[in-house]
């Protein structure tokens, strides 16, 4: 019974954790409303750009292949993310989690064979 009662103390731990997730920036963004002076004018609704007056449309197209360039970073820095830690514990995993790290990185090559033939990786 007593393990039960473990499993329920986790729960309430998560729970905790869950409710001050979501509280503390409802909390900060409501205090903030109520206590920041509230002063409009014409001059604070115009769009601002380095002291200048805009003088064309903001929004810049930029190719694709750039965001899938950072995609392909993101991804590869997470993988050095999830592996350092693998690699420092080694000797205490053993081969289960030399298996599971091996399934880990053949996935991420294929990945990267699947974006090296949809010439994501290329510039020009």
């Amino acid at each position: 019974m007593e393990h039960l009662n473990l499993y329920h103390n986790n729960y309430l731990i998560v729970v905790a954790f869950l409710c001050l997730g979501v509280l503390l920036p409802v909390v900060a963004l409501f205090l903030g409303k109520l206590l920041r002076p509230y002063k409009p004018s014409e001059e604070k609704y115009t769009t601002y750009e380095s002291g200048l007056e805009p003088f064309h449309d903001s929004r810049v197209q930029f190719n694709v292949r750039y965001y899938m360039f950072a995609l392909m970073f993101v991804i590869f820095d997470v993988e050095t993310v999830f592996l350092y830690p693998w690699a420092v514990a080694y000797d205490k995993l053993g081969i289960f989690a030399l298996i599971e790290m091996l399934i880990f990185v053949v996935m991420l090559v294929i990945g990267l064979v699947y974006a090296w033939k949809k010439k994501v990786l290329r510039w020009i």
